[in-house]
């Protein structure tokens, strides 16, 4: 059974969420797949790569497939055998996973990995937020060069709460301090409880919404929801294209509460040859947010295919 082709195929359709119960499904019946050397049907399973596989891995949102795809099909042109564990879960699952070697290679967010790593830490800088990670993470453990592609948690409104509010892209999270308390707010489960979530929006911002709904990370499920008002403020990726498409508003951040957000590689350092590195550092180079915003419009609104798109753009930009 081809779980991974089918979450691909029907990720970016409107049947999303029922596609990611019915791959879940298949992981954990122990469904293989007919992926071109594609990993491990479970990729949950706490096994570290063998045969000198470089083994992919993404947490549980499109963008985040979309860049394993990029990142392993550039890893593939170099003649270097790759896996894939896609859509596993949050950083909280995944980090372990990188950590004890199941995942040699995954797309991570430079700001959102340091404030896991270390909710304290401040930096002005994407260096300095580099060399904080570094500081903090795992030994075994390496973070690559960033790329200039930043996508940021966002806190935004939809339509009708923006214009009752009288918010525009000009307004900041703070214009919400008097009218939070009135507010149903959206994001994924972690969201609850993460610095960069709802405790930092009441810590750093004073925000204190009047209920907070699980949902996914900023996938359809709480875009789904802003759209029809279920929430009034969702917790969504700042590269996503349904923000314009939908008429949502996004706040200013001005005190940075979350921070720099570059699309950075990390990797198991002994699963990953020099050329590998090399690899994935060429990818970063190359990699803006404005390319971004437009591979996630062709994934998320065109509905298409997110490893025919990574394959495209790769040789585009002759990195394949």
């Amino acid at each position: 059974m081809t779980n991974v082709t089918i979450a691909r195929s029907t990720r970016t359709s409107a049947t999303y969420a029922v596609a990611l119960l019915v791959a879940a499904t298949a992981a954990l019946t122990g469904c293989g797949s007919s992926d071109d050397d594609s990993g491990k049907s479970d990729p949950l399973k706490g096994d570290t790569a063998k045969g000198g596989t470089v083994v992919v891995g993404s947490n549980n949102f499109p963008e985040s497939i979309l860049l394993a795809d990029i990142y392993g099909e550039a890893l593939k042109s170099k003649g270097i055998k790759v896996s894939y564990k896609l859509n596993i879960g949050s950083r909280e699952t995944t980090y372990g996973l990188i950590k004890n070697g199941t995942i040699t290679v995954l797309p991570e967010y430079n700001g959102a990995l340091l404030a896991y790593l270390d909710a304290k830490a401040a930096p002005k800088t994407v260096e300095e937020t580099s060399s904080a990670i570094t500081a903090k993470l795992d030994p075994k453990l390496s973070l690559l060069t960033p790329s200039k592609a930043e996508d940021k948690d966002a806190i935004a409104v939809n339509e009708a709460t923006a214009k009752k509010y009288s918010l525009t892209d000009k307004s900041t999270i703070s214009d919400l301090a008097d009218v939070a308390k009135d507010l149903v707010i959206g994001g994924s489960p972690e969201f609850q409880t993460r610095q960069q979530g709802l405790k930092g929006l009441k810590s750093v911002y004073g925000l204190e919404f009047k209920n907070f709904k699980a949902l996914d990370a900023g996938g359809p499920l709480t875009v789904a929801a802003l759209k029809g008002n279920n929430i009034q403020a969702a917790d969504i990726f700042s590269t996503d294209p349904g923000i314009s498409k939908n008429k949502f508003v996004v706040l200013q951040d001005p005190k940075s509460l979350f921070g720099f957000e570059n699309v950075t590689p990390l990797t198991y350092k002994k699963g990953l040859p020099a050329a590998g590195v090399s690899v994935l550092n060429d990818v970063s180079a190359k990699l803006d947010t404005e390319t971004l915003v437009s591979l996630n419009g062709q994934v998320q609104n065109e509905s298409k295919d997110p490893l025919d798109v990574a394959k495209a753009w790769l040789s585009s930009a002759g990195l394949s």
